[in-house]
C-alpha cells in the first residue's frame, strides 16, 4: 500500500508538473512577415507640378491711347501678322484749369497779334517791291538811250532782287505765325463729351498677333485710356506644353537633366511620360502651408508622349510629377517597413522554422517601400514587418496570416 501510494504521488506530481509548465510555456507572436526578393527597384522624387505653354508672347501698348473693346475670346485661333488683338485711338485732350486756360487764351490773342504784325510787314514788302519794280523799268528806259550808266541799271536789278527776297521772308514769318495760332487754339481743345473719339478723327493702332497659336489671357478686355507698356492679352500654343514643378533644393541637387519623369493626377489615365530638359540654377523662397521658408527650385520637364494623349491639358493645369532618380531593374531588396536600427545599424528579424534572429544588415538605395540590400540577406528570406516589443532574438513566432486561415 505503501508503494502504491508513492507511484500515485510521484505520477500526480509529475502531470502537475506538465500542466504547470505548459501553462508557462510561452505562446508564439503572431507577425506580418514579408520576402527578400529580387525585383526592379527606383528611387523618385515627387513635387506638385504646373503646365505651361513653351513660349508666350505678351501683347501691349506700345503707345499711350485709348484702346478699343477688344473682341477676341480666350481661345481663339490666331494668325501671326493677320489677327488684329486690339486696336488703339487718340486718347481725348485733358481738361484746363481755369489758370491753364487763362494762359492758353492770353497765348491765342499773342499770336494773333504776331499774325497781324507779320501781315503788316508783308504788305509793306510788296508795296516797296511794286516800287522797285517800276524804278527798274525807267532806269531800263533809260539806259537804252544812254541816259544813265550801266552800274546805275545793275543797282536798280539788285535793288528788286532785294526786294524780292525781303517780300518771300515776310511770307514765311506770316505763316508761322499762322501756325503759332493754330497751336496756340489747339490748347484750348477739350473733351467733347460725345463720341469720346479725338476731334481730328486719328487713325487708329491695331496690334496684329506676333505668333500664330490661341488666345491664352485677356488682360484688358474693357475699351479705356492706357499708358504705354500696358499688358493686353497673351498668346501662345497649348499645343506646345511643358511642366514646371519647384522641388526643394536638396531634392533638386539629385535631379540630372534627361531624367525620366511620370505625371500623375492629370486627370487622365495611366500616367504620361516626361522628361527632364532643364534643372533652373536660380533658387527661390517659397512659405510652406505649415509657415516654414523653403527653397525651392523650378525644375523644367518635357512631355515625352504624343500629343493625342493629353490634348485635354491647358496652361496652368495641376499635375503631380514623379521624377526618377535611381533604377536596378533586378535589385535585391527588402520592404522597409522590415527594417530598424540597432546599436546604429541598420537590422532585421529573420524568420526560420518559426523563430526569429536578429541579422545587420547593409542598405543602399531605398524608396518609401523598399530599399536595397547590399549585404545580410539572401533572396528567399522571410523577415517580419513592423517587429513589436514583443517580437525578440530567438523568440517563437507565428505567421499572422495563418492564424487568420
Amino acid at each position: 500500500m505503501r508503494i502504491r501510494s508513492a507511484v500515485t504521488t510521484v505520477v500526480v506530481a509529475g502531470v502537475a508538473a506538465l500542466v504547470v509548465g505548459f501553462l508557462m510555456w510561452p505562446e508564439p507572436v503572431p507577425v506580418d512577415i514579408g520576402a527578400v526578393a529580387r525585383a526592379p527597384l527606383a528611387v523618385t522624387v515627387k513635387g506638385e507640378g504646373i503646365t505651361r505653354v513653351r513660349d508666350m508672347y505678351m501683347v501691349s501698348a506700345p503707345i499711350s491711347g485709348r484702346v478699343l473693346r477688344i473682341e477676341s475670346d480666350v481661345g481663339d485661333p490666331v494668325i501671326a501678322g493677320e489677327t488684329v488683338i486690339a486696336r488703339i485711338e487718340p486718347s481725348d485732350p485733358t481738361f484746363l484749369d481755369a489758370r491753364s486756360r487763362t494762359q492758353a487764351e492770353a497765348a491765342v490773342r499773342a499770336a494773333e497779334a504776331n499774325k497781324r504784325l507779320a501781315e503788316a510787314a508783308l504788305a509793306r514788302s510788296q508795296a516797296e517791291l511794286e516800287f522797285t519794280t517800276s524804278e527798274l523799268e525807267r532806269a531800263a528806259a533809260l539806259a537804252a538811250r544812254n541816259t544813265i550808266s550801266q552800274r546805275a541799271l545793275e543797282r536798280a536789278e539788285i535793288d528788286l532782287r532785294t526786294r524780292e527776297a525781303v517780300v518771300a521772308e515776310a511770307d514765311a514769318a506770316l505763316r508761322a505765325r499762322t501756325f503759332e495760332l493754330e497751336n496756340a487754339r489747339a490748347m484750348l481743345i477739350v473733351p467733347d463729351g460725345e463720341s469720346g473719339l479725338n476731334p481730328a478723327g486719328g487713325c487708329c493702332v491695331a496690334l496684329r498677333a506676333p505668333v500664330s497659336g490661341n488666345v491664352l489671357q485677356i488682360l484688358r478686355e474693357s475699351e479705356g485710356v492706357v499708358a504705354a507698356g500696358t499688358p493686353l492679352a497673351q498668346i501662345g500654343d497649348p499645343r506646345d506644353l511643358e511642366v514646371v514643378v519647384d522641388l526643394l533644393s536638396q531634392d533638386a541637387v539629385r535631379v540630372v537633366q534627361g531624367a525620366p519623369a511620370a505625371i500623375e493626377d492629370w486627370g487622365g489615365e495611366p500616367a504620361l511620360n516626361a522628361l527632364v530638359r532643364r534643372i533652373e540654377p536660380f533658387a527661390f523662397t517659397k512659405v510652406s502651408a505649415l509657415g516654414i521658408e523653403e527653397q525651392r527650385v523650378n525644375v523644367i520637364l518635357d512631355i515625352s508622349d504624343a500629343p493625342e494623349r493629353w490634348r485635354a491639358l491647358g496652361h496652368g493645369y495641376r499635375v503631380d510629377v514623379s521624377i526618377q532618380l535611381w533604377r536596378d531593374e533586378n535589385a535585391l531588396q527588402v520592404p522597409v517597413s522590415a527594417l530598424f536600427r540597432s546599436n546604429g545599424d541598420w537590422t532585421v528579424f529573420v524568420v526560420s522554422e518559426g523563430v526569429a534572429a536578429l541579422r545587420p544588415v547593409e542598405i543602399g538605395r531605398r524608396n518609401a517601400t523598399a530599399a536595397q540590400i547590399l549585404s545580410g540577406l539572401d533572396e528567399g528570406d522571410t523577415v517580419i514587418l513592423h517587429p513589436g516589443d514583443r517580437v525578440e532574438h530567438g523568440g517563437s513566432v507565428i505567421d499572422r496570416a495563418a492564424l487568420i486561415d
